[in-house]
């Protein structure tokens, strides 16, 4: 087959078509870049996009948070954390010193009143919401180099856990699951109607990239059951905008979701990412389950770059991507992102032995 462009070749493998070869993505901790930067290895002025050759570029142009306007607020401050409330009213301690996860602290909404009185008044389909000049530039660019161009942002059980915690808001699936409906009907409203704004004035994308961290180690936060009852309705919500102008989907989850898998079908998912091996899933077994129905991104263990052995590499590259590009739904990428563990010449030997891999 002759060589595609990005555009085609993406296009192709959300929809398990033939293609000339497997695509290639990755996401990175930001000291990564950096070290990777100081020792040399990254020109300046050059992307991470067009220095590895990556087929996708995302833009993530929404801001969900409750109150837009919100300061926030300083609790405390050491040389290495800061602790602040922010415009959901949710206090998080966040790391200064390198990239991590903040840590939840506590939450202003912890009941329906809460969400009624802080939070739900706020979340209208404000153009202040949009960050219109990102989305144009990304566009342009992507077009530019030919690559596939994802909108990116977050499905509904993201948009509700900053708001009020993880604990709140799976103990109220049990103790007060209308409202639980109602955060999921509202976010995925929301998210909807900004994506009738943006896409009306500023075109469509290729696709779309919802993150939705959905999984624990070794089981999901939910059961299928749960799904169904409380997100699915979101996630078909926020999905039947892209379906209409036939775009694919791609739904991101960290932690193990595997039994979440068939719900994640019937909401319209074309795509599954990052498949994070530490947690529990097997890429090798979802493709023999699902991949004549679902296109996989990720799956290869980010541990095994952790120790910059070629060998181990390659043993992690031959045992799966032969696989897994039987049914032309494959990208390369880590379980994860790449920490600075990683070194370049490792990261750069694990995309280009991937590829030739992965060459039809």
């Amino acid at each position: 087959m002759n060589k595609m462009t990005s555009i085609e070749r993406i296009g192709n493998i959300l929809r398990r078509r033939p293609v000339d070869r497997i695509g290639v993505f990755e996401h990175f901790w930001g000291d990564t870049h950096k070290k990777w930067s100081s020792e040399g290895h990254l020109p300046e002025g050059v992307s991470l996009e067009d220095h590895f050759g990556f087929d996708l570029q995302l833009c993530w142009p929404f801001n969900l948070v409750g109150k837009l306007d919100y300061q926030a607020e300083t609790i405390e401050e050491t040389e290495e954390t800061i602790l602040q409330r922010d415009g959901n009213g949710a206090v998080l301690r966040r790391h200064k010193l390198h990239d991590s996860t903040p840590e939840h602290v506590d939450f202003l909404v912890k009941d329906r009143a809460g969400w009624d009185e802080h939070v739900k008044p706020f979340l209208t389909p404000d153009r202040k919401r949009i960050n219109f000049e990102a989305y144009r530039d990304a566009k342009k660019l992507a077009a530019e180099k030919q690559r596939f161009f994802c909108w990116s942002g977050v499905g509904v059980f993201e948009c509700m856990h900053p708001v009020c915690g993880h604990q709140e808001m799976l103990m109220a699936m049990l103790t007060d699951p209308e409202w639980v409906k109602d955060m999921v009907d509202t976010y995925a409203q929301l998210s909807a109607d900004l994506m009738e704004i943006l896409f009306a004035e500023e075109g469509w994308p290729d696709g779309i990239w919802f993150y939705e961290d959905l999984g624990l180690k070794a089981r999901p936060f939910i059961s299928l059951d749960m799904y169904r009852e409380f997100i699915q309705a979101g996630h078909r919500k926020q999905i039947a905008i892209c379906a209409a102008k036939g775009l694919p989907v791609i739904m991101h989850s960290c932690g193990f979701v595997e039994p979440l898998v068939p719900g994640m079908i019937e909401s319209g998912v074309d795509c599954l990412q990052v498949i994070e091996v530490k947690a529990g899933m097997d890429l090798l077994r979802l493709h023999a389950d699902y991949g004549d129905r679902l296109s996989f991104i990720g799956g290869m263990d980010v541990r095994v770059l952790y120790t910059n052995n070629r060998a181990i590499i390659e043993r992690e590259l031959v045992g799966k991507i032969p696989e897994v590009k039987r049914h032309y739904g494959y990208v390369l990428h880590s379980d994860h992102s790449i920490p600075d563990q990683v070194e370049y010449d490792s990261y750069r030997y694990f995309v280009e032995r991937g590829l030739e891999l992965g060459t039809y």
